[in-house]
């Protein structure tokens, strides 16, 4: 009757603190998905950046056409004349979730658009990321520590930066899948459960239809494993925990049409199938122990050894074989930069190089041309992951009290992260969930400790524990005999129903180690006063991270790259140069003209002008990009005569130095000249020196980027004084022989933009647009002053 009388509290708490946890969720949630929508609020429901305008356009296709079509679709206005199989070259899992969530909002009568969706689709994900990141911290170490990461984890800027609303990348939904592969494959580590491992198997095939870097997954569990087999702690739980995974994973990733036989052949899938014969022959090894006698073990053992050795040695013969045989070693691009520092040194070592520039800038320019792709810098980590850099190691140390299969998968996965992230600023954001489940570890037993000592050292609880400990203090010493047998005939009979008596047992067990725990724990009681300005510092470090992370999604991540902003005294101007430009294309040239441009803007110019371009962001071809930077860094005369071989009728230039604008086409221009001379010998990196002052080479001075962005500079301010480079230009009166101004226009709200044609004295024709944007708020007032006089004429000169 006692007994029952104890466990209805104990009862009535636990489903207390269930239902309080499902509501802090539900509050995560909310707090992931509003943290993100400050974009929406302060601007307009748009698509940023580069890429997300390429899905965008996807997704509308297989919304009106169907997936059959979107799988056979082949698309004629992208990478001219060549044309592009976007089914057949695009990670799919992004556009069939939200053509999924459109297809059902629209079904149950919730008429949403396309790109409103596709514009809260990575809110709605990052909700869900925080949910997978409870359930794999959960499974780690506990509710508590769960809670903790999940709420980090929704406002850490790394993650914000790829998932405000319209950021519709494929990380977006990536990220989610990657958390909750890792959370199924430690809770099949955890149960032994086939279901379990099913399920992995399932989420891995959706986050390899999501993103290329699926890779990181199929190398991380391996190396855990192998780490498992080599510490001792090989179990048949491992085994279920990862054999269906190589198994029916890879069966499932070859069955999406980008990643195909790359699923087996290449080099980066290699270390999972080598794991995978390792794991077998342990397997083999221990399954032998238990029917052998020691002598015959002995002998059987020398025989699966040797036998392995042969064919570990073969199947790595071939291997060899296979990746010798390929020009980058069976690796792609992308991988051999983040081997960065290993084969940049190694390389350096060989040809006795400098150490100035690294393996991909000196082998594979097009990927080290991607801002993304260059190495962080240290005010990096602290902008992106803010104070969850210096709660890491507490973190790292907490999983080590006690170690555990699931604790060591999570000090792999920061390690492994770390090391990644500093080779390639994008992969922080896969540093992001493994510093937030790491400090949520810290904090959770940080906040256990601090709050312990404050509850041993209360007056009422310190007298009821001595009385409670003075009367199990025999009983206590039983158990502390017997512990480590009972522990293991407990994990033994786990699995099989115990009877009434048997579970009576049980739980005077686990009430006397419930003690005997109470008192080791109260040794590590801290002073009361420091226990409580402990707890003080952490909840003002936990206030000054929620600030940082507002801030963060505030100002720094949420104003969308096609909308420019400028801040004066008398507010926020916003300027919407580059949407005004790619509409003067819609509505303005013929649906069949070739617009040329550096491949940043490919992806825009397809989406929101609706022509056909000759590069764009895919980057899948290193000879035609290497033709425009060519075509770029060329004198004029040279210059049109390759864009006339394109059919190109308008060349799009953006230039920023009249007001500061860091992103231009001149700031690229070094790509440009690297990629070209990477294909095309003539071009060479010496001739330009990247100057555009009166110590420029004449090379610089006469190309053809030079010409487009300068032409008719001077008469801004009468110096021709580029506010970029910070400097006067070198040469400032020239004229365009193949260029010629058709139309140029200046809004009322003070930025321009030039749209200029260029024809050749003759029948062939060429024209470039060239966007300038002025945000100056002296400049503003010169252009209002000018729109005022020159309204009637309706011409408004620069």
């Amino acid at each position: 009757m006692a007994a029952s009388e104890d466990s209805n509290p104990s009862k009535i708490r636990t489903a207390f603190g269930s239902v309080l946890s499902f509501f802090i969720l539900i509050l995560i949630g909310v707090l992931a998905f509003s943290i993100r929508i400050f974009s929406v609020i302060k601007y307009e429901s748009v698509i940023h950046e580069f890429d997300p305008y390429f899905n965008y356009r996807v997704t509308q296709f297989l919304t009106k056409n169907g997936i059959y079509e979107f799988w056979n679709w082949f698309d004629d206005r992208t990478w001219y004349p060549l044309g592009r199989v976007i089914g057949g070259t695009v990670y799919p899992g992004l556009t069939l979730t939200a053509g999924s969530l459109w297809w059902l909002l629209n079904s149950i009568n919730i008429p949403l658009s396309v790109e409103t969706v596709c514009v809260f689709t990575a809110p709605i994900f990052s909700a869900n990321a925080a949910w997978a990141t409870y359930l794999l911290t959960k499974e780690v170490k506990g509710t508590g520590a769960g809670l903790t990461a999940a709420a980090l984890l929704a406002m850490v800027p790394s993650y914000i930066s790829r998932s405000v609303a319209g950021s519709y990348d494929n990380e977006a939904v990536a990220i989610f899948a990657l958390i909750f592969t890792f959370y199924l494959y430690i809770k099949t580590l955890n149960t032994g459960s086939l279901f379990y491992a099913a399920l992995n198997a399932i989420a891995y095939f959706y986050m390899v239809c999501s993103w290329g870097g699926y890779t990181f997954i199929i190398n991380l569990i391996p190396m855990h494993v192998l780490l498992c087999i080599v510490t001792g702690r090989y179990s048949s739980r491992l085994y279920i925990a990862y054999a269906p995974l190589v198994v029916f994973g890879t069966l499932l990733a070859a069955l999406v049409p980008v990643v195909g036989f790359n699923a087996v052949m290449t080099s980066e899938h290699f270390a999972s199938f080598l794991v995978f014969i390792i794991i077998h022959v342990v397997a083999l090894v221990y399954y032998i122990k238990g029917i052998l006698s020691p002598n015959m073990f002995k002998v059987a053992v020398t025989f699966v050894v040797s036998v392995g050795l042969v064919v570990c040695c073969a199947v790595v013969a071939v291997l060899i074989a296979l990746v010798a045989s390929s020009p980058t070693k069976g690796w792609s691009g992308r991988s051999l930069s983040l081997l960065d520092p290993v084969l940049s040194q190694l390389s350096d070592i060989i040809l006795l190089e400098s150490f100035d520039r690294t393996y991909a800038s000196k082998y594979i320019p097009i990927i080290a041309s991607v801002s993304e792709h260059q190495p962080p810098t240290w005010p990096s980590y602290f902008m992106d992951i803010n104070v969850l850099a210096f709660l890491v190691p507490a973190g790292i140390i907490a999983c080590f009290l006690p170690l555990s299969d699931a604790s060591s998968f999570v000090v792999l996965y920061i390690v492994t992260s770390v090391y990644f992230s500093g080779v390639m600023v994008r992969l922080m954001l896969v540093l992001a969930p493994a510093a937030c489940i790491l400090s949520g570890i810290a904090l959770s037993e940080a906040f256990d400790v601090f709050t312990r000592s404050i509850k041993f050292q209360l007056p009422g609880f310190s007298e009821k524990f001595q009385i409670d400990a003075g009367d199990t203090t025999t009983s206590s010493s039983v158990v502390t005999q017997n512990d480590a047998a009972k522990t293991e005939k407990n994990e033994e009979t786990l699995k099989e129903r115990p009877s009434r008596k048997n579970r009576k047992k049980e739980k005077e067990h686990l009430e006397k180690t419930s003690v005997k725990s109470q008192i080791q724990k109260q040794l590590l009681v801290l002073p009361l006063e420091a226990s409580v300005v402990a707890i003080f510092l952490l909840v003002l470090l936990g206030a000054f991270y929620v600030v940082h992370c507002v801030w963060a999604a505030a100002e720094a991540y949420s104003a969308p790259s096609i909308v420019l902003t400028s801040h004066s005294h008398d507010g926020l101007h916003v300027f919407d140069d580059f949407r005004e430009a790619y509409a003067w294309l819609r509505h303005n040239t013929e649906v069949d003209d070739k617009v040329a441009s550096w491949w940043d803007y490919g992806y825009q110019t397809t989406a929101m002008a609706n022509r056909t371009v000759i590069v764009d962001n895919n980057t899948w071809n290193n000879t035609h990009i290497a033709t425009v930077g060519t075509a770029m860094s060329s004198p004029e005369k040279a210059a049109w005569e390759i864009f006339n071989s394109l059919d190109v009728k308008y060349v799009l230039v953006v230039f920023g130095g009249l007001v500061g604008y860091p992103s231009d086409d001149i700031n690229k221009f070094l790509w440009m000249v690297r990629i070209g001379g990477g294909v095309f010998p003539h071009i060479r990196e010496p001739d330009y020196l990247y100057r555009i002052d009166s110590q420029a080479t004449p090379t610089m001075l006469n190309c053809l980027m030079y010409k487009l962005s300068y032409f008719r500079f001077v008469e801004t301010d009468g110096k021709g004084f580029d506010r970029v480079r910070r400097t006067e230009i070198g040469k400032k009166h020239f004229k365009l022989t193949h260029f010629e101004e058709c139309v140029h226009y200046s809004p009322l709200d003070g930025s321009d933009i030039q749209t200029k044609t260029s024809k050749e004295q003759g029948p062939g024709k060429n024209k470039e647009i060239k966007i300038e944007s002025k945000l100056h708020n002296q400049l503003k007032k010169k252009w209002k002053k000018k729109e005022e006089s020159l309204a009637m004429k309706g011409n408004i000169s620069s």
